[in-house]
């Protein structure tokens, strides 16, 4: 149960299946006769057929290969918003909803940066302490002589010691 757990948050999963529920949404409202009532615009097979498919591809896709979830995320939404023109008003607007919000989830999602565990080598930084600092700014008695040979006598300036 971890593992799907695990494997789950590792990707789109939530847009992914609204993406793909939208889809199933807007093939059943094309084929879906309330009484007398039933709407289609444009190509009625066709549109009806290719949007609904694609929406569901998309959403399977997204989640399968999370590395392209943008992509996918934006020809989701992109498909999502014609649907409302292109079939059964986008589902009756629900698939159009469905597949806008999961398009744009697929789109914001991130994957996690997984910690690495800490050693108990681990806990001894590398970076030096305060004392150190104070000892890495002193300069040695010697460092007037590393300056430029070439310079004037009287326009040499001695080194700051300490902390500045």
């Amino acid at each position: 149960m971890q593992g799907l757990r695990n494997w789950c948050r590792s990707r789109p999963t939530v847009g992914g299946l609204l993406v793909a529920l939208a889809g199933v949404e807007l093939f059943f409202s094309g084929q879906l006769d309330i009484g007398k009532f039933h709407v289609q615009l444009g190509i009625e097979g066709l549109q009806a057929t290719i949007v609904p498919i694609a929406l569901v591809a998309l959403g399977i896709l997204a989640i399968a290969m999370p590395v392209h979830r943008i992509f996918y995320g934006v020809i989701a939404l992109a498909l999502s918003v014609y649907s409302l023109i292109g079939v059964n008003l986008g589902g009756f607007v629900i698939g159009m909803l469905l597949g806008a919000v999961g398009g744009v989830l697929v789109v914001a999602w991130m994957p996690k940066d997984v910690a690495p565990e800490e050693s108990p080598d681990d806990s001894v930084t590398d970076s030096p302490s305060g004392e150190e600092f104070d000892a890495i700014a002193a300069t040695p008695d010697d460092a007037d002589e590393s300056q430029d040979e070439h310079a004037d006598e009287g326009a040499k300036r001695p080194l700051a010691r300490g902390r500045r």
